[in-house]
């Protein structure tokens, strides 16, 4: 992780198109103006996992759906 120091009115780019700038610190909080394409999604990080996690879980259950159609798909086809 680099680690930078930045006092408040201070900034920084991602690239060029991602801009960073310290408002204010007070006490244990940083607030924090971005500026970043119309295109690009920002999460806070607890949003983040959390949608990161559901799809995951999304995905377990469709893999786990497909088996249990496969299963069914198998128990109706005529035995020969």
């Amino acid at each position: 992780m680099l680690i930078l120091t930045r006092r408040p009115g201070e900034s920084l780019y991602l690239g060029d198109h991602i801009k960073l700038k310290i408002l204010s610190v007070q006490g244990k909080q940083i607030k924090i103006g971005l500026d970043v394409p119309d295109d690009m999604t920002v999460y806070r990080e607890e949003v983040y996992l959390k949608i990161k996690e559901q799809n995951r879980q999304a995905l377990e259950s469709s893999q786990q759906d497909l088996l249990a159609a496969a299963a069914l798909w198998q128990s109706l086809e005529p035995k020969k």
